[in-house]
């Protein structure tokens, strides 16, 4: 999610599953997509069109108000996607999704200063769909209109630039608007076609939604399952020729319900795969299920938390989603310029930020770690450069920024992290995010430690935050340099040796450098979130991998609470065999 160009968001799965442009019934019992297109179609037509496109336009040498482009591009998303829902043991969608789409994006002016200078970043791009068919006259039909108008678009960004510049301050970076790259050339196999036993599945997201029926109090829930294979292809006219294959499986499971004073509570559980056939077995997705049906009971019960600062330990998944939101974020290359960016790390290079115990990297080009598959896997970015390992912090010191191509002052290069969303500009933005740690305990320890830090500032208890929904950051100047992390579940671990307590209605709340400098040892086990990021560049899968973490200070609030009661009539069939219904 975005907040218009303050923030930058990490959000779950959860209600992302099941959208499509075009669906159709499953009948068979397996469903198997079309044949991909072969590459070599596609390319030779996007290569054949670019090239006449770069020797036509501006190329009236008396006209000078139609400058020629320094830059053209071609990125084509090929994909067959499908999903499928259920709801209280019944199927409630079942589609299909063939797609085709081309971002066309043509720069003018020179590399030092183009028409994407400044808020004119996307005056750059054309998006347009494709034709499914193979047909290269109406590829390149449609590849010439969608340029023809992105050569428009471009000049009348590129006329208010110039005429802005005029006017303007100085800027505080002058670096270049684009970077001077190696162009590579990698033609990956396609992505394999997408085959999935419906039926199968079918049955199987019956079961698991079913589950529900049996707690009342839970008024909604949604198993949803999704499989999409897409070959992504890339042409420039710096001579870039890539296609990259993906194809991943995503099921989500969630379910609501609501506390007799109107707080509403959900949980959220997402599985992730290369491929369908190596989703979890179904015994282990009951048992999650189960035990997700009993959290949610158990929390309508919880009382809710009041505002507090102090102690606490974020399990390895809850850490990761903090340093996505508090750290990663603004190590993203372009928040490092601009007038509206805090700039929060710009000037901290070769110092240090973490703890000198605390290493953070970036690396797309993992496709799994320790057996589960990682979201923010990718080979070449979306602006045709090949990913690679980036090592942000070394030892708790600042080191280096996510870049894509576009420059920023202390560095001129990409390091292979310029991403999109299809229909959105390339910026530089998180794949897989990895933190690692030299000052490790056991689990045990770190709660020992928890209950000495809670001890030793007079407090009652500490916070063990052990599941995580989302976050967002906000890194722009004119607003508050803040970030905020939504838990899911949180239990009071009290000094004196009485149990656990669950709590709700929480959230994590504070600012950056102050919540970083305040962590003070990790678990010796990291673990794994998958997620969807919303930023300005549009929503892209990743990771973060990271150990839990003890920190001698967080401040939390109280989570907006509702005003609806509970479902007044018990669902049907629940008063007969004695359910609990809305109280």
């Amino acid at each position: 999610m975005k907040r218009q160009r303050v923030a930058v968001a990490w959000v779950s799965f959860a209600g992302l599953v099941g959208v499509a442009i075009s669906s159709v019934d499953y009948s068979a019992a397996a469903t198997k997509s079309p044949e991909p297109a072969p590459a070599a179609v596609l390319i030779d037509t996007m290569e054949s069109e670019l090239h006449r496109a770069m020797t036509s336009l501006g190329n009236n040498a008396t006209d000078a108000t139609q400058p020629k482009p320094y830059f053209l591009s071609y990125a084509v998303s090929d994909s067959d996607s499908m999903s499928m829902t259920a709801q209280f043991g019944a199927i409630t969608g079942s589609r299909e999704n063939r797609r085709r789409v081309a971002d066309v994006q043509v720069r003018l002016g020179t590399a030092a200063e183009d028409n994407t200078h400044g808020d004119h970043r996307n005056s750059a791009l054309t998006t347009i769909p494709l034709p499914l068919a193979n047909d290269s006259d109406a590829i390149e039909r449609t590849l010439w209109f969608a340029t023809n108008r992105g050569y428009g678009k471009a000049l009348d960004g590129y006329l208010k630039v110039k005429t802005e510049q005029q006017v303007r301050a100085k800027e505080e970076d002058a670096s270049a608007d684009f970077s001077s790259e190696k162009p590579a050339s990698a033609i990956l196999p396609p992505s394999p076609a997408l085959v999935v036993d419906t039926a199968a599945w079918q049955a199987r997201l019956r079961e698991l939604s079913g589950l529900f029926k049996q707690y009342p109090d839970v008024f909604y829930n949604d198993v949803a399952l999704e499989a999409t294979t897409e070959t992504d292809y890339f042409v420039s006219s710096e001579g870039a020729k890539v296609a990259t294959p993906n194809h991943v499986a995503r099921l989500v499971i969630v379910a609501r319900t609501r506390a007799a004073d109107g707080m509403d509570l959900f949980r959220a559980e997402t599985f992730e795969a290369d491929e369908v056939a190596h989703l979890p077995d179904q015994k282990a997705l009951i048992d999650k299920t189960v035990a997700m049906a009993k959290n949610l009971e158990a929390l309508r019960e919880a009382p809710v938390t009041e505002p507090f600062n102090g102690p606490a330990i974020l399990s390895g998944r809850a850490s990761a989603v903090f340093f996505h939101e508090v750290l990663g974020h603004r190590l993203e290359g372009q928040r490092q310029r601009g007038d509206d960016e805090g700039q929060t790390f710009t000037k901290l290079l070769g110092k240090q930020i973490l703890p000198t115990f605390l290493s953070v990297s970036d690396d797309p080009t993992l496709s799994e770690f320790h057996g589960t598959s990682l979201s923010g896997h990718y080979s070449y970015d979306d602006e045709g450069q090949q990913a690679r390992r980036v090592d942000l912090i070394k030892d708790g010191v600042l080191d280096t920024f996510l870049m894509s191509r576009l420059p920023i002052a202390s560095f001129s290069n990409t390091n292979g992290h310029g991403r999109a969303e299809t229909g959105h500009m390339p910026t530089g933005r998180q794949g897989n995010l990895i933190v690692t740690s030299s000052k490790t305990v056991s689990d045990a320890e770190l709660r020992e430690m928890l209950k000495a830090e809670a001890k030793k500032q007079g407090k009652a208890y500490g916070l063990y935050f052990e599941d995580i929904s989302s976050g967002f950051a906000v890194t722009t100047r004119r607003s508050p340099q803040a970030f905020q992390v939504i838990p899911l579940v949180v239990y009071r671990v009290y000094v004196d040796g009485r149990p656990d307590e669950l709590v709700r209605g929480v959230s994590i709340v504070g600012t950056p450098q102050a919540a970083l400098n305040r962590i003070l040892a990790t678990n010796d086990k990291q673990d794994i979130f998958n997620g969807i990021c919303g930023a300005e560049s549009g929503s892209i899968p990743v990771s973060a991998v990271a150990p839990a973490m003890l920190v001698s200070e967080i401040e939390t609030q109280r989570q907006a609470q509702g005003t609806a009661r509970p479902p007044i009539l018990p669902p049907p069939g629940a008063a007969a065999s004695g359910g609990k219904g809305g109280q």
